[in-house]
């Protein structure tokens, strides 16, 4: 579509529909079934998800593991969204209140002192520790802003994927939420890791989405999964942080191979895929990018059908919500 705007990947959602808790059992979710090549739409549970699977099909999930990232000082003044850590001792991070964390300035967290050393362009501080922070203590996992409520016990397991075994993210790959072990086992899956980062929830901001400045992200593709996905007969991302990632790759040529490093691909319409054949996902924040994602595998207006139906059936929206198949 040459005449793209952010406007066209809106509609409405009412407040109610967002999932602000998880099921109590994870594959109890519901499921919407867009077919593109008949153009249709059908509403089934995620449980039917192998049924839709054939021979030769390989499901393809993000085993990162999503790390305490929200913490507090002592006195409760300052709060920290720890961006990423190389170095236990170094952390960049969004800073509330930013304007009295200045370069030189402290904050102790349980028995740790931080200074700020610097600021980047983006207004995040670089913080250096004279020792490791307490994590199990003082970390918070941070959860995504729409949930709108503090971390609950119940939190800690079920805003983590089964397989999750890749310390790095700050948000969780949602699509593989609905997963147990025991359906996981059933279907030939392989896996590859993104660390999903703050960005995931970055709004466009600008009306012409190719102006829009991707975030970027960290994977990691081992030889041996690099050879099951070029031997499958179709390919199924389970989320949007797969996607990204073998389409980054099938950019980089075919077959794929092992690979490490960092990605700021952003899919939108039109985008020719070059590897991911069908995708499981979450349903997704109006005018988003991973809207303008799932847009670009099916059609804008097939995709916009599916929420407008998915509202009008009461769907679950968001992290904990329900899913969504395109085949």
């Amino acid at each position: 579509m040459t005449d793209l705007r952010t406007s066209h990947f809106d509609f409405e959602l009412p407040p109610e529909l967002i999932a602000r808790h998880p099921l109590a059992d994870r594959q109890a979710s519901r499921m919407l079934v867009v077919d593109r090549a008949a153009g249709t739409i059908s509403h089934q549970q995620f449980t039917d998800l192998p049924s839709h699977l054939r021979p030769g099909d390989r499901l393809v999930l993000n085993d990162t593991r999503v790390l305490p990232a929200r913490f507090f000082s002592n006195d409760g003044r300052t709060e920290l969204l720890r961006l990423d850590h190389t170095d236990p001792l170094l952390w960049r991070c969004l800073v509330r209140p930013g304007k009295r964390m200045k370069i030189g300035r402290t904050i102790a967290i349980g028995e740790s002192t931080g200074t700020v050393t610097d600021i980047d362009p983006e207004g995040n501080r670089l913080i250096s520790w004279d020792s490791p922070v307490d994590e199990t203590t003082h970390g918070r996992l941070a959860l995504p802003p729409y949930i709108d409520r503090q971390q609950e016990e119940a939190d800690r397991d079920r805003y983590q994927t089964v397989f999750a075994k890749q310390d790095g993210a700050i948000a969780a790959p949602t699509a593989g939420l609905h997963f147990t072990s025991e359906l996981l086992a059933t279907q030939p899956h392989s896996f590859l890791t993104l660390h999903v980062g703050i960005g995931t929830f970055r709004p466009v901001s600008v009306e012409d989405p190719r102006e829009h400045r991707m975030h970027e992200e960290h994977f990691t593709l081992d030889a041996t999964a690099a050879a099951e996905i070029n031997a499958a007969r179709r390919v199924v991302a389970v989320g949007t942080t797969v996607t990204r990632t073998l389409e980054h790759l099938g950019r980089q040529g075919k077959p794929l191979t092992a690979a490490s490093g960092s990605t700021d691909i952003f899919i939108y319409p039109p985008f020719q895929f070059q590897i991911v054949d069908a995708l499981l996902t979450n349903f997704h924040l109006p005018k988003s990018t991973l809207l303008m994602l799932v847009s670009a595998l099916a059609s804008r207006e097939l995709i916009l059908e599916a929420y407008h139906q998915a509202v009008r059936e009461r769907y679950r929206f968001y992290s904990y919500g329900d899913c969504m198949l395109i085949l």
